[in-house]
């Protein structure tokens, strides 16, 4: 499966499979639900609305945007939002085999991620939902191809733009662009030479980013009256994370959250500042108890997988209770099966390199920056599996590079028995 002919069979169960799973036409519910409509509302040109009718910046805007634009040329529909999906799905999975290439220096291992990331099963399921995941994915991937595999100011300014998109998806995602560059410095020779070339192409990045993402921020003036960057929901993030009842996860049922959603005195920025506030204070009067959700909230990020089947058990006309728990089961030992392969990939390629003499810092370590992004983001806020499907396409090039590593060594081994018998 790892010879060339195997791509186009990669590529044929990538759009297929999620083709299929448009099929089962999944009802918009909770946040999806909440996208969908706003979509709709911006396409018929009502614009950004709470559901109350009064403008909000509650939600990152971006994904709504996107499917607006579809629904304006294509109507409104599920069918619609998996067509949409589809198209990021198969960008993803060509940006993944080309992004492969670089981070693993292995053609063979970049075919591997490719066909992992194709019959991923989450992956699959996430097709036909209003969820931003994997439109959010295409476009995290888009940026890291156009820094890491492109040269030149026409590809940093490009990317400024896909990151400044990512931003208005999930505001966080600049964070990405300073680990992109800190290995693009480390792994050269003479380090500091390179520091004012870098730094002009991150300046660069983050001021198209912050042009691209300005326009929003202009309206949010315009409408509620402050200055918010992206969205108005970080601090009750904060807050469902870090309070008496916080198990790791997102806890909206403890009493200060239902306390603060009780109240009627407080629109949508005050509720913001004041969930904040509740959640800063927390943490500065329980240190303890905050360090020690920090491994919780981690074992909730990146333990349990498959919850793009959490949508189908509530909209899909199709569902049936035991072939998806059959394939939840089968999706959580192929996921931890990745991960397993992703951790075994460290060793085996810091060897390789020390035995080639070969700087030990290079684009192999971005798929474990990536997966640090949101882990250092969980720790402070909290953990949720879906959280960490971003980062599953490059963790899935970090599998396939230990992948092709243990299939050599054994090859050697194999090779040297041979030798040794033949003597």
């Amino acid at each position: 499966m790892l010879r060339p002919q195997a791509l186009p069979l990669a590529f044929a169960l990538l759009v297929g499979l999620r083709a299929l799973a448009i099929l089962l036409d999944v009802t918009p519910t909770s946040d999806a639900d909440f996208y969908y409509s706003r979509a709709v509302s911006l396409a018929l040109g009502h614009g950004y609305l709470a559901n109350d009718g009064h403008a909000t910046a509650y939600w990152p805007p971006g994904w709504p945007m996107a499917l607006s634009v579809a629904f304006r040329a294509l109507g409104a529909s599920t069918i619609v939002v998996g067509l949409l999906n589809l198209a990021g799905a198969a960008l993803s999975g060509w940006l993944l085999l080309d992004l492969g290439r670089k981070v693993t220096g292995s053609e063979p291992a970049a075919r591997a991620a490719l066909l992992a990331y194709a019959v991923y099963p989450n992956a699959v399921l996430y097709v036909p939902l209003a969820l931003t995941e994997v439109f959010y994915t295409a476009l995290l991937l888009g940026g890291c191809w156009l820094m890491v595999a492109r040269s030149g100011w026409g590809w940093t300014v490009l990317a400024g733009v896909v990151f400044g998109l990512a931003t208005l998806v999930k505001a966080q995602t600049l964070v990405v662009v300073p680990l992109v560059l800190a290995i693009a410095l480390l792994r050269q020779p003479a380090p500091l030479r390179r520091i004012p070339g870098l730094a002009a192409q991150g300046f660069a990045v983050l001021a198209v980013a912050a042009l691209t993402v300005a326009p929003w921020t202009i309206r949010n003036h315009r409408e509620l009256g402050a200055w918010v960057a992206v969205s108005t929901n970080g601090g009750i993030t904060l807050l469902t994370g870090n309070n008496d009842s916080a198990r790791g996860t997102f806890t909206p049922d403890d009493p200060a959250v239902k306390a603060l959603d009780a109240r009627r005195d407080l629109d949508e920025l005050a509720y913001d500042a004041e969930a904040r506030r509740l959640g800063t204070a927390w943490i500065r009067e329980h240190p303890a108890r905050f360090a020690a959700l920090m491994p919780r909230k981690l074992l909730r990020l990146w333990g349990p997988d498959g919850e793009g089947v959490w949508a189908y058990e509530t909209g899909a006309r199709h569902y049936h209770a035991g072939a998806f728990l059959m394939l939840r089961l089968a999706n959580q030992a192929f996921y931890v099966a990745v991960l397993a392969l992703a951790a075994l990939a460290v060793p085996l390629t810091l060897a390789a390199r020390r035995r080639a003499g070969l700087n030990p810092i290079d684009w192999w370590l971005l798929p474990y920056g990536i997966a640090l992004y949101p882990s250092a983001i969980a720790m402070v806020f909290s953990g949720q599996s879906r959280f960490h499907f971003p980062a599953m396409p490059f963790l899935c090039m970090a599998a396939a590079a230990g992948l092709v590593a243990l299939l050599g060594r054994r090859q050697a081994t194999l090779a040297q028995t041979s030798s040794n018998a033949s003597k």
